[in-house]
């Protein structure tokens, strides 16, 4: 089995962090992923975690961009593959 995990980090504009915490938390996927967290940080950074029994290089449903007002800047993203423990 391969584990694909896709991170999906933004940081929100000013005073619109809990918007955005929500709106990442209840944005729907395509498909359903094996796994799925959300986290805070200070500044006002959002980032899911996305886990996928995929291969790496597989298409895989990713959230969107937010709304440009709600986004400091554009979303980084990262895909890694998982070599265990």
């Amino acid at each position: 089995m391969t584990v694909v995990t896709l991170m999906w980090e933004a940081r929100a504009a000013e005073g619109r962090g809990a918007e955005l915490l929500e709106w990442a938390r209840t944005r729907p996927l395509p498909a359903e992923p094996v796994r799925r967290e959300t986290f805070t940080a200070p500044g006002d950074r959002v980032l899911v975690l996305t886990w996928w029994d995929a291969p790496y290089e597989a298409g895989l449903p990713e959230l969107p961009e937010p709304a440009p007002e709600l986004v400091t800047r554009p979303v980084h993203r990262w895909r890694f593959e998982s070599h265990g423990t």
